[in-house]
């Protein structure tokens, strides 16, 4: 098989598809690989590293998309690049396609397979590659957030520790999830007090287990979660329903009561955001200002550490990069349920049933689209 790597485009992201170790990996079983020229440039990885370990690097991101069966890449398809797309290709990266219809036309009409990071399972209900970017922002979100508090980019001025004898800041973490529990971790690191709230009894319990008594968990009713906002310096957006959209779980209203100088850091934007005041930004202008709080909705938050994402990203997509290199997509999916999950567009059918309601379009599920 073919398998194409082409360059990043969307604003500051620097991660690539594929490093160079899994690149020598594919070409160990067989496989040939093309590399846009600079593709991994942004992680340290110049094009004689790939041409190293066996790639063909080509100057276009047409050509990778002309000649390529399986194109991998990190963020969802740009227009553009959707037009490239074409039927019996396979597309295998993040989509997010609950919130972006438009996306979701462009694949379908494209004829495309669209295979999906962030729907793909494991044996333990998990999402395994979204884990590795959901940790990297988890984190990221608190030094992102603590920057927003900064005086000068229109926060309260606090600081997350305080200092001895100055309260510290508080921290309410909506979700509990890969990205909450690891956004509790920087902050309880940096001294903040740390509130996680989160609609899972049992997930509550074994945050609890981890992190005893410093944190506080609250179970996620409208109640528990305004009282908690309304007292917050930095609400960190931790929401996840695999393949849909975020719930809106804090309103105008909210934001409106907010102490001013405030932080939202949604890391729930990729699927819509968890705020009704949310709307997606990128790294080149990161905030904006509601009702005097900050918001911090990059979409694409791993971009920022391009290195440690990449090689994170690749240990987790790996092996199934190679399966669907060795089996072809069809054969993989249907031979991996998990695998099968992350099918979210085959040849004009919306195959993931998150997407199909939230978007109002028509379901087919992903073993009929393609046995048909």
């Amino acid at each position: 098989m073919i398998i194409g790597v082409p360059k990043e485009i969307k604003n500051h992201e620097y991660r690539v598809g594929m490093v160079p170790s899994s690149v020598k990996e594919l070409i160990k079983h067989g496989h040939e690989v093309i590399v846009q020229k600079n593709a991994g440039l942004g992680i340290g990885a110049h094009d004689k590293a790939y041409r190293e370990v066996g790639a063909k690097i080509v100057e276009t991101a047409e050509e990778v998309f002309a000649k390529a069966n399986l194109i991998v890449k990190v963020k969802e398809p740009q227009p553009n690049e959707c037009k490239m797309l074409k039927e019996g290709q396979t597309i295998f990266t993040y989509l997010h396609l609950a919130p972006d219809p438009e996306q979701t036309k462009a694949l379908m009409e494209s004829g495309c397979t669209a295979i999906a990071y962030e729907t793909v399972t494991d044996s333990r209900g998990g999402l395994p590659l979204l884990a590795p970017m959901s940790e990297v922002a988890g984190r990221m979100s608190i030094q992102a957030g603590a920057h927003c508090l900064e005086k000068a980019q229109g926060g309260r001025g606090v600081l997350l520790g305080g200092v001895p004898g100055v309260a510290s800041a508080h921290v309410v973490v909506l979700g509990g999830g890969v990205v909450g529990a690891n956004a509790m971790r920087m902050a309880l690191g940096l001294g903040a007090r740390v509130t996680v709230i989160d609609k899972s009894v049992n997930r509550l319990r074994e945050l609890d287990l981890v992190f005893g008594s410093k944190i506080h968990t609250r179970y996620a009713t409208t109640d528990a979660i305004e009282r908690s906002v309304l007292d917050a310096d930095l609400v960190i957006g931790a929401v996840l329903v695999a393949g849909g959209a975020a719930p809106k779980l804090v309103t105008e209203e909210m934001v409106r009561n907010m102490p001013e100088g405030a932080a939202i850091v949604d890391v729930s934007i990729d699927q819509g955001g968890c705020c009704e005041t949310s709307y997606p930004t990128t790294h080149q202008n990161p905030t904006y200002i509601v009702d005097g709080v900050v918001h911090y909705c990059v979409t694409n938050m791993p971009g920022a550490v391009p290195r440690t994402s990449a090689f994170a990203l690749n240990n987790a997509t790996l092996p199934f990069v190679i399966e669907l290199a060795n089996h072809g997509t069809a054969n993989a999916c249907l031979k991996d349920p998990h695998l099968l999950n992350g099918l979210n567009i085959h040849q004009g059918k919306v195959t993931c049933e998150a997407v199909a309601i939230d978007l109002g379009l028509k379901y087919v599920p992903a073993a009929d689209a393609l046995l048909k």
